[in-house]
């Protein structure tokens, strides 16, 4: 079962029936069963929270990958005899709402998890909650560095690369390329713009006090980043970085083109999707972005033979046929879920949520889509599952890696 539940109203999708009780099971074997909320022997209750409208809502593909994922994995016989019941709810990309619908999820729905609920603030705004009440909040969809830190936040983890290292892996490369570069950066003015812009000044070092020759902010609720573009060819820079979210990202790319200012373009991750990105922007004027990727693109010539992809690509074909496979977010929600259903097998039948943590904090293997060299790796003082990135830079059609992988 996968549940959508938004801000206004809550309704649910079934999409399987449960499996047999275990009550057919001998009694040892019941005996060793262990659950907390949210787990039976039919069920797993999953929790997550995807802006599905709102500014942000771009991002919902990820939210939908993973109901695909889900949906599949249901069909197949579920999770060691359990149907995933993933609950997904729209937080319109607003922290209130966030602490709102994640309560709601808990307290009402009594999810046994927090799974790959998306935004830095907004992952902020129910942390302490969580590990108060030791909820496990598990591969949040940010790459802000403060959800790997196991002595403050036992509960909480992250998944993706830090936005910090990938902010400093863009500033090795422009010192490498252009050491005497001019750079322009356009910060989204909130946790994540703040994680991405602390990654890049450390790693520029001391040097970023005069590359950097203009650093402009906007709000997440602003309607259009015009003047801060105008201001930025102004500026005489030669090298531009991108550190907003989809929408910002694309109007950004436009206008850059619309008032013929070329710089080198560096776009962050989260906002590089061809669908959600540079197709709005014109794909012709993305041409030469880089940006950095972990996942693998069906399109990608690594990708050619890979039974992974071509499971990933039945999936969203069956699942999800309004989805676009080339789309880096439902890769990560895609694999994200991979993730969080091999955590769940490795619990087996014991289904508490400290085990659940302990199982996290124990993985090392290669999920679905994923770039060749790059896997899933945690350990008790160890919360940041992927570590690894490579460079890419748009053709016109598609991205080409141009550096191997890296931090």
């Amino acid at each position: 079962m996968v549940k959508f539940l938004d801000a206004g109203r809550r309704h649910s999708l079934k999409l399987g029936v449960g499996l047999l009780v275990a009550a057919t099971l001998p009694l040892a074997v019941q005996a060793q069963k262990k659950y907390d909320t949210g787990a039976s022997d039919t069920e797993i209750k999953i929790g997550n929270l995807t802006p599905y409208s709102g500014p942000a809502s771009a991002y919902g593909a990820c939210g939908k990958a993973m109901a695909a994922y889900f949906s599949k994995l249901n069909a197949s016989g579920g999770i060691n005899g359990r149907k995933v019941n993933f609950m997904t709810a729209d937080d319109a990309y607003n922290p209130a709402i966030s602490v709102e619908q994640t309560r709601k999820l808990v307290e009402q729905d009594e999810v046994l998890l927090m799974f790959a609920s998306l935004g830095t603030s907004h992952n902020m705004a129910v942390q302490r909650y969580l590990n108060a009440k030791k909820i496990p909040q598990l591969f949040v969809n940010t790459g802000a560095t403060r959800f790997g830190d196991p002595k403050s936040f036992p509960w909480t983890m992250g998944w993706q690369p830090t936005y910090q290292a990938e902010g400093q892996l863009y500033a090795r490369h422009i010192l490498a390329t252009k050491p005497n570069a001019k750079i322009a950066v356009l910060m989204q003015n909130d946790d994540f713009g703040k994680d991405y812009m602390k990654g890049l000044t450390d790693g520029l070092g001391e040097k970023g006090k005069r590359l950097i020759v203009q650093h402009l902010t906007h709000e997440v609720t602003d309607p259009t980043i015009d003047s801060q573009m105008v201001s930025f060819k102004a500026s005489g820079a030669d090298v531009f970085v991108i550190m907003t979210t989809p929408k910002f990202a694309a109007q950004a790319i436009r206008k850059s083109a619309e008032i013929g200012w070329k710089p080198t373009q560096y776009l962050v991750s989260v906002s590089q999707s061809a669908s959600a990105v540079l197709k709005p922007a014109g794909v012709e004027n993305a041409v030469g972005v880089i940006s950095s990727t972990y996942l693998l693109s069906p399109s990608d010539p690594a990708a050619v033979g890979n039974k992974d992809v071509a499971e990933y690509l039945a999936t969203m074909k069956q699942y999800y046929p309004a989805g676009d496979p080339e789309d880096t977010l439902n890769s990560i929600g895609y694999a994200a879920a991979a993730t969080m259903t091999q955590v769940l097998r490795q619990a087996g039948d014991n289904l508490t949520r400290e085990n659940i943590m302990k199982q996290a904090a124990s993985l090392h293997f290669t999920p679905s889509m994923l770039y060749p060299g790059i896997d899933v790796k945690t350990a008790a003082d160890d919360f940041f599952p992927i570590e690894k990135k490579v460079l890419q830079r748009f053709n016109g059609k598609a991205y080409e890696v141009i550096s191997s992988t890296g931090g």
